[in-house]
């Protein structure tokens, strides 16, 4: 990295995490989530975002974290990486920080084997550790979403009754 990195930092428990800024489209407060029959377990349903139907990632568990219930102060990233839209969701965003390349440290010089991070910025108080947005699902989670959000699309609603 060798310019300014401007990151959107988010929190897990008490551990922060960032995305380039660049991925990120907005971050709202969670909103009632649909469940998606088919999903991978990865995803724990679709949220409808101005007519967009968007599939809801909870890294908890990607990111070894213990699960838990979504709470109303949770909040939704909506980002994109190179396969789709989704929403993440997170206990809470931090806002952006603007990261001076001398902070920053690639992830294999961090931790062999942190494929889903890019790296990390080093800052007085801690790591922010820098995800990849286009590690987090496999080629089959991907599949396994866009089937799944293809089956609940093809599902037709009920017709109403006509009264005579």
């Amino acid at each position: 990295m060798e310019s300014e990195q401007s990151l959107v930092v988010f929190s897990l428990d008490e551990e922060r995490y960032a995305l380039a800024v660049g991925c990120v489209q907005r971050v709202i407060r969670v909103v009632a989530i649909t469940p998606l029959p088919q999903a991978p377990p990865i995803v724990i349903g679709v949220i409808d975002l101005g007519g967009v139907v968007i599939p809801v990632v909870n890294v908890r568990e990607r990111f070894n974290h213990p699960p838990r219930d979504v709470r109303l102060s949770d909040h939704l990233l909506i980002a994109t990486t190179g396969k789709r839209t989704v929403a993440l969701l997170v206990d809470e965003t931090n806002g952006v920080l603007d990261s001076p390349p001398e902070s920053y440290a690639p992830a294999e010089n961090i931790l062999p084997g942190l494929e889903m991070f890019d790296g990390a910025v080093k800052l007085a108080d801690g790591l922010i550790l820098i995800h990849d947005l286009d590690r987090l699902l496999s080629l089959d989670e991907v599949t396994a979403i866009e089937h799944a959000l293809n089956a609940s699309a093809s599902i037709e609603p009920t017709e109403k009754r006509r009264e005579p």
